[in-house]
């Protein structure tokens, strides 16, 4: 199904293709794509679990994805495009790990989100397993920047997102001297790479993969 489709059709076409918010409670499945498969090798063999939301809002024109721009404050990632999310807190499930991140950097509201399942998830160099929650952003919500965090909310065009002709594929050299592979999108000024990218890529080749039905 086209990612323009109309989004009553696309919301259920998007459910049927992620995992059960139950499986969220297991680490199994990280994505390889993330620099390179074997570019990590000296990666933790315990992962940090976290999770990011992908939150869609329904527009005039489809949905949108909501994304940040981390602050130029922070000490890892700064100033580069983001999910809302973070790591998980003792005793959390990967869904409530989401939803309090994104109402901690965005002031997002948890009731105005409809959780409709799990992505794949995503291994990072930087030693997390990163799940996406994919939610339903109802309308009425408002928003608000925490600055220590974030410096820009915006929203991006899923069937941009969702085209694979926007998915550049780069590569650079590492310190260490491999070469790290990684994907990137480029939306008007705002160029999408890194983990972002990847979990985008991963949750296009799961709905619209060439195996899926």
């Amino acid at each position: 199904m086209s990612p323009t489709a109309p989004t009553g059709e696309l919301r259920a076409w998007i459910e049927h293709h992620l995992d059960p918010l139950e499986e969220g409670q297991s680490s199994e499945g990280a994505s390889d794509f993330d620099l390179g498969a074997n570019a990590f090798p000296n990666e933790p063999v315990e992962l940090t679990p976290a999770a990011v939301l992908v939150g869609l809002i329904e527009r005039e024109y489809g949905y949108s994805v909501l994304l940040t721009r981390r602050a130029d404050t922070l000490r890892r990632h700064t100033g580069q495009i983001a999910l809302p999310g973070g790591r998980c807190d003792p005793g959390e499930t990967i869904w409530q790990t989401a939803l309090r991140e994104a109402h901690e950097e965005v002031g997002l509201a948890p009731d105005y989100v409809s959780l409709a399942g799990l992505s794949s998830p995503y291994r990072t160099g930087t030693g997390f397993l990163v799940t996406p929650v994919v939610g339903f952003i109802q309308p009425g919500f408002s928003l608000a920047a925490n600055p220590a965090e974030v410096a820009d909310i915006f929203e991006t065009p899923f069937g941009f997102l969702m085209d694979p002709a926007n998915h550049e594929q780069h590569e650079r050299q590492a310190p260490t001297g491999e070469t790290r592979r990684f994907y990137a999108m480029t939306h008007e000024d705002r160029f999408i790479w890194g983990a972002t990218a990847g979990m985008l890529r991963a949750l296009y080749d799961r709905l619209y993969g060439a195996a899926v039905a």
